[in-house]
């Protein structure tokens, strides 16, 4: 895996612990090339945190953010579809948001961190909980779902104070194109948030170039591109 460059006094990126919902969790940190930036959590996806997802963390380094990506896991990585549909199975959804409730807290006590709120940035099941996550966290000042899959009910987004900027995949079947439009009135009905929902001529995990058979270039750089500006604006 590629490094970003070292900053001053601290690695560049690193295995971190920290304390979360009432036990030690771990994760990635990547710091920026200066050393300090806005925070963001990264979500992984169901396969756990694979080295795709560590190296988008450090991607978001480069770019000038504190990126965090908890092992909402424990460690573990599925090998298969099924595996990773096991694992999903077995992580509430309210255990979930409270590691990365954590998650923040350790983001926001770094003394690297230079913004008040974090951005969250998930992909597919992370993607669902960069949702649930930023309804019911205030911290949370960005939230940038990619073909997030929400599991059961919508969560209830009232409490809901970040912008949304989310990517979908137009022939991704597990996330149909109405499903998007319920997401988005649910979001403005109930906290007057008009989220940015942008649909690609790609599928699933268009953004997973450790998966050539999902892999779309040109959806997953316009996506990246408006993501990291995106964050800028908010974060910064």
């Amino acid at each position: 895996m590629s490094e970003v460059p070292k900053s001053t006094g601290a690695p560049a990126h690193q295995n971190v612990t920290f304390p979360s919902a009432g036990t030690t969790a771990h994760g990635y940190l990547a710091l920026p090339p200066s050393g300090r930036g806005p925070g963001v959590v990264v979500i992984q996806e169901w396969w756990g945190l694979t080295d795709h997802i560590a190296d988008v963390t450090r991607r978001l380094a480069a770019e000038g953010f504190v990126a965090l990506a908890p092992d909402l896991y424990g460690g573990n990585v599925a090998h298969d579809s099924g595996e990773a549909l096991r694992m999903m199975r077995e992580l509430p959804v309210a255990r979930g948001v409270e590691l990365l409730s954590g998650a923040v807290d350790h983001l926001l006590g770094l003394p690297e961190v230079t913004s008040e709120t974090v951005g969250s940035v998930g992909f597919c099941m992370g993607g669902g909980f960069v949702l649930y996550q930023a309804a019911s966290d205030p911290r949370v000042g960005a939230a940038v779902p990619f073909y997030g899959v929400i599991q059961g009910e919508l969560p209830d987004f009232s409490g809901l104070r970040a912008q949304v900027l989310g990517h979908y995949g137009e022939r991704d079947e597990s996330i149909p194109l109405e499903r998007l439009e319920e997401l988005k009135e649910a979001i403005r009905r109930q906290a007057g948030v008009e989220a940015d929902l942008r649909v690609y001529p790609a599928g699933h995990a268009f953004f997973n170039d450790g998966r050539p058979e999902a892999y779309d270039a040109e959806a997953a750089g316009a996506a990246w591109e408006s993501t990291v500006a995106f964050l800028r604006g908010r974060l910064e």
